[in-house]
C-alpha cells in the first residue's frame, strides 16, 4: 500500500481529508498527487502536505497506480472523458467518491473495461471518523480492492456492499445520516433552552451525550434496542420521554425519512447519468 502512487483529481475537502489521513497512516507524501483547477488550492496542499500537484489531470494519470475522482458530480462526465484514453492505456484503478454517479455512467465515460470502485463516504471523514461503503465492478482485482479499501480506511471505516443498488440505501443511512443527528441535537438544544439551561451548557451536554452514546454503541456487542432498554428504567424519566417519542410515531417517521432519501438518491443518479 505505502509503495503505491495515488492521484486525486479534485483537491477539495474530502480529497484533502483522504490525503491527510493517508499521510498520518504512513503513506509517503511524495507518492501522492493532486490536480485541481484552482491554483490556490494546489499551492496550499503543496505547502502544507508536500504532495505533488498539477493543474493538468492527464499529468496526474500518467504518474499513478490509482486515481481518486473527487470532483463535483456535475462535472465528472467532462473530467472522465478527458482522462479516459490515458486510463485505458495504463489499466489504472479508478476510485470514485462522486455521489450519485453510477458505474454504468462511469463505464460509458471511462470505458467499460476500466476497473472502477464506487464509494459513498460521509462528512465525518473530514475528521477521520467517516463511514464509507464501496462497490467494485467486475474488472477490479483482489489487490485493487484492497488498495481502494485502504485508501478509504484512512478517514474511518470502510465496508463493501454486494450490489451497487445498496449504495442508494447507504446514502440514505450514513451519507445523509449526520444531518439526522444534527437535527435531533438541534431539537434537544431548543428544548433544553425552554427548560431553563443556558445555550453553552445545553450544547456541551448534548454534544458529549451524543459522543458518549456513539462510543458505547461502538464498543458494545449489544443491539441498539438492548442498549436503549438498558438505560430506560421502568417508570423513570427516560421511559416517559421514550413513550412520548413513540406516541409521535417516531420509528415510522424515521423509516419514512430514510425511504424518501433512498428514493431521491435513485432519482438523482438517473439525472446525473443523463448529463
Amino acid at each position: 500500500m505505502n509503495t503505491k502512487k495515488i492521484g486525486f483529481i479534485g483537491g477539495g475537502n474530502m480529497a484533502s481529508s483522504l490525503i491527510r489521513g493517508l499521510i498520518a497512516s504512513g503513506h509517503p507524501a511524495n507518492l501522492l498527487w493532486v490536480s485541481d483547477t484552482n491554483q490556490k488550492t494546489l499551492d496550499a496542499l503543496s505547502s502544507s502536505l508536500q504532495v505533488n500537484v498539477s493543474v493538468d489531470n492527464n499529468i496526474i494519470v500518467e504518474q499513478v497506480d490509482v486515481i481518486v475522482l473527487a470532483v463535483k458530480p456535475q462535472i465528472l462526465n467532462t473530467v472522465a472523458e478527458q482522462i479516459a484514453p490515458l486510463l485505458q492505456k495504463r489499466n489504472t484503478l479508478v476510485v470514485s467518491i462522486a455521489a450519485g454517479i453510477s458505474q454504468d455512467s462511469l463505464g460509458k465515460w471511462l470505458g467499460q473495461d476500466c476497473a472502477v470502485v464506487r464509494c459513498m463516504p460521509n462528512t465525518p471523514a473530514l475528521v477521520q471518523t467517516g463511514a464509507t461503503a464501496l462497490h467494485a465492478n467486475s474488472e477490479v482485482s483482489v489487490e485493487q480492492k484492497d488498495l481502494a479499501e485502504n485508501i478509504l480506511r484512512a478517514v474511518g471505516i470502510s465496508l463493501w456492499v454486494e450490489h451497487e443498488s445498496e449504495l442508494d440505501a447507504v446514502t440514505a443511512v450514513s451519507g445523509s445520516g449526520p444531518a439526522y443527528f444534527f437535527l435531533l441535537m438541534e431539537a434537544m438544544e431548543q428544548a433544553a433552552l425552554e427548560l431553563g439551561l443556558d445555550k453553552n451548557t445545553a450544547r456541551l451536554l448534548i454534544q458529549q451525550t451524543a459522543l458518549g452514546a456513539a462510543k458505547i454503541a461502538l464498543e458494545s456487542d449489544e443491539s441498539s434496542k438492548q442498549l436503549r432498554q438498558r438505560v430506560t428504567s421502568l417508570g423513570g424519566t427516560t421511559q416517559q420521554a421514550i413513550e412520548t417519542f413513540e406516541e409521535g410515531d417516531f420509528v415510522q417517521l424515521v423509516s419514512k425519512a430514510l425511504h424518501a432519501a433512498r428514493d431521491r438518491s435513485v432519482e438523482m443518479s438517473k439525472q446525473l447519468g443523463e448529463q
